[in-house]
Formats: C-alpha cells, sequence, structure tokens
C-alpha cells in the first residue's frame, strides 16, 4: 500500500521536470492535473511560461492530456487553449479517468507519465496502473476545502513514508 503512495520523483515546479530524461525512458504521453499543477485552483489564467512550457513538450513531440476531477466546461476551456484532450469528472485516483488518456494519446501505460499536487488522487491513480508519476509542489495554497482536509493526511502519510525509507 505504501509503495502506491511514493511518487517516481519529487518536484518543486514543472519547470524541474526534464523531457529528455523521460523521452530515454521511454515516455511519449504526459497525463497532467489541472488545480494547482498546471493553473492555480479556481483560476481561469494560466500563467504564459506554463503555457509556453506546454507547447514546448508538445514541439518535443510529447502527447499531452488532462484529467481532472473537475467538471468538464472549466477543464475543456483549458484544454482548448493549449490544443490538447481532457478528461473531466475523472473521480482520480479511479484508473478509468488515467486509462481514458492513456487511450486518447494512443500510448500504453509504460509510454505514459502523470503529473499531480495530490498523492491520494494523482500519484496514487497514476502508480495504480505502474505509470511514471511526478509529484510536484502545488502552485497556490488556495484549494478546494476537501483539498485542504486531505493535504493533512497527505503530511501525515509523507511523514511515514519517509520513515519507512520509501520517501526521500
Amino acid at each position: 500500500m505504501y509503495n502506491l503512495l511514493c511518487p517516481n520523483i519529487t518536484i518543486n515546479s514543472l519547470h524541474d521536470i526534464k523531457p529528455n530524461a523521460l523521452q530515454h525512458m521511454g515516455i511519449r504521453g504526459i497525463i497532467f492535473d489541472l488545480d494547482n499543477t498546471i493553473i492555480p485552483w479556481d483560476s481561469e489564467q494560466m500563467s504564459p511560461e506554463i503555457i509556453q512550457w506546454l507547447h514546448t513538450l508538445l514541439a518535443q513531440g510529447f502527447k499531452l492530456c488532462l484529467v481532472s476531477n473537475n467538471m468538464g466546461k472549466r477543464v475543456q476551456t483549458i484544454a482548448g487553449i493549449l490544443g490538447i484532450p481532457f478528461i473531466a469528472r475523472a473521480y482520480k485516483p479511479a484508473k478509468t479517468g488515467f486509462r481514458q488518456a492513456i487511450a486518447t494519446m494512443e500510448l500504453t501505460e509504460s509510454q505514459v507519465a502523470v503529473v499531480g499536487d495530490q498523492l491520494f488522487t494523482d500519484i496514487l491513480g497514476g502508480n495504480r496502473l505502474g505509470l511514471y508519476t511526478i509529484w510536484v509542489t502545488p502552485l497556490s495554497a488556495k484549494e478546494f476545502v476537501g483539498t485542504k482536509i486531505t493535504r493533512r493526511l497527505e503530511k501525515l502519510a509523507v511523514r511515514m513514508l519517509r520513515a519507512k525509507g520509501l520517501m526521500k
């Protein structure tokens, strides 16, 4: 169970992701969480730097897909700005949304990474399918009330994982 909560890597910013390293590992597609991963929670405005960075990944040949537990309209709007597919109301950490994204990108599990800011949704969901998981520091402290509660459990889980030597 503990290993399902352990990301393959932990980063402070999306800019810390090394596209060449991912390609070297055979990663061809990246699933991105939406809120507090590529855009602050409850915002419609993505930073121009993030937009440019995501377009750079596309230009390097990566397939991208948004997978979010949010309602469809907001996710669709942001995916439209980027010109990438999306899965809304994914009910992460359920496998279904991740599987839909993998199928949409026409890739296999071994070719896909997932990037997200939450252990109990993004990382757990990705690990359940054997995806390469990247845990990123949230963009904002502003969050959905349910997420704030989950963050407390997340901190406890991280302490336990570190104590067991499973996480740095």
